[in-house]
């Protein structure tokens, strides 16, 4: 059996995408947080204890201990969901300072107790991070039992394999258990390179599903592609008053809206701090229907926010010819004027380009 299952490039921004889908991503971040919170509980009561840690200035380590725990829980306790890059910090410091909690320990059974929380760091970066991360991790928690097995066992060999063997094998199940998840949940159709707070694709994965969109339908019966910029009410205001995490709690609630209302099939980006992309192809030049509803959902969602819409819709059949980039290069200008009038007229209502002829370079 393999321990780690194949898997490709890290899927950080693509597990973000499907817990902002389901509306999991605050809730994770809260339990992140006061997990890795809850860890600086042992460090700060083992302060108190003289003989807690058999180095000289072993307590003084386990001040630092506890203020790195807080410090690590800090990053997840905000609105916005980490980078990866502050991930990938957060999951290695997160691992040598609990090393260094469970091996100063005077106790080494202690050690191996409070060792079981490397469980949830493994078990974290092979759900969310690429095998480099997750070797480095699984090497600093070996090293961890090792330490504390030899330490037990230079007492008690029975009582070393006894409470060593259990922890060893739940860190192994729970590692290829998570690699499973991520090997399965993993889709070669799945573009990885999403806007990490809201989910959504960026510009330029918006540009590349949108195009293999326009090159499987243009084929086909007469096809309407219709494409969408939604743009945040006063955002300025909004920034001014409540600053980024208002911003950015705005930004997660419209894209969430978004994201309940547009077909399945259709394509969603983040492109601009107030602005969203939709693309979607009809049989009919008529999507009224579909701004309706994004117009309702954003304004009904929590926080009061309101949207302004432009909307472009023209033939697929006549685009064939055309290199998709220039088309949406150009549909998405239309539709961001048409969405600025949209605004300049008060807000929450939508302005609509339609029966425009893209079938020849302007």
């Amino acid at each position: 059996m393999k321990i780690l299952p194949r898997v490709g490039p890290d899927q950080y921004y693509a597990f973000t995408s499907r817990l902002t889908a389901r509306g999991l991503q605050r809730t994770t971040m809260l339990v992140i947080g006061a997990f890795t919170i809850s860890l600086c509980l042992p460090a700060i009561l083992a302060m108190f204890n003289p003989k807690s840690t058999y180095l000289p200035g072993g307590r003084v380590m386990l001040v630092v201990v506890a203020l790195l725990c807080v410090g690590f829980a800090l990053p997840w306790l905000r609105y916005q969901w980490p980078t990866r890059a502050q991930s990938t910090a957060l999951i290695a410091g997160g691992a040598v300072a609990l090393a260094t909690g469970c091996v100063i320990a005077t106790d080494p059974l202690a050690g191996l107790l409070i060792g079981v929380a490397f469980a949830f760091i493994l078990g974290y970066a092979a759900l969310f991070h690429s095998s480099r991360l997750l070797m480095f991790t699984l090497a600093v928690a070996g090293f961890t039992y090792l330490w504390l097995a030899i330490r037990v066992a230079t007492v008690d060999i029975p009582t070393a394999f006894a409470v060593t063997t259990p922890i060893v094998f739940l860190n192994v199940v729970l590692v290829h258990g998570c690699r499973i998840v991520a090997e399965v949940g993993r889709s070669a159709n799945t573009p990885t390179d999403v806007e990490p707070l809201t989910g959504l694709l960026t510009r330029e994965s918006f540009y590349e599903v949108t195009a293999n969109l326009m090159g499987a339908r243009n084929r086909g019966d007469d096809r309407y592609l219709v494409l969408v910029v939604v743009g945040i009410d006063s955002y300025a205001a909004i920034l001014s008053v409540q600053g980024d995490r208002g911003t950015n709690r705005a930004r997660v609630t419209a894209g969430q809206a978004l994201r309940e209302t547009i077909r399945r099939d259709a394509v969603l980006g983040h492109i601009d701090d107030s602005e969203f992309l939709i693309a979607d192809t009809f049989t009919a030049p008529d999507p009224t229907p579909l701004i309706a509803r994004a117009l309702g959902a954003v304004a009904a969602a929590p926080g009061g926010i309101t949207a302004s819409i432009g909307v472009v819709t023209t033939a697929l059949r006549p685009l064939a010819d055309r290199p998709p980039g220039d088309v949406l290069d150009e549909v998405i200008s239309l539709a961001t004027t048409a969405m600025h009038e949209a605004r300049r007229a008060g807000g929450n209502q939508a302005r609509y380009v339609t029966d425009v002829d893209l079938s020849s370079p302007q």
